[in-house]
């Protein structure tokens, strides 16, 4: 297993593209997005009743680059600032294959 950091972030799908050539940029290795996220939040309750071009998306992502994870929190921040969302940064341990 390898250390890691468990990079998880809930947005508006209207803020996908954006994120994801974020990730891109930064070089990411990979992400998992879930469409269609609900739930509740200090917002209010959010769910896909609008239909998927306005629901919410669900990234799952892992670091091991505390540089690139920094840069990442400096650029999503202003994001979930403006329309709400969450980014969640934990530790994980990722098993290899």
């Amino acid at each position: 297993m390898q250390l890691t950091k468990r990079v998880e972030i809930i947005v508006s799908s209207l803020e996908l593209e954006e994120i994801l050539e974020m990730l891109d940029g930064l070089k990411f290795p990979g992400y998992t997005v879930i469409r269609d996220a609900s739930g509740k939040g200090d917002r209010g309750e959010f769910s896909n009743d609008l239909g998927r071009e306005f629901g919410n998306c669900y990234i799952l992502t892992t670091c091991q680059d505390v540089t690139q994870l920094d840069q990442l929190v400096k650029l999503i921040r202003p994001i979930l600032k403006r329309v709400g969302g969450l980014c969640l940064v934990s530790d994980a341990a990722l098993v290899i294959h």
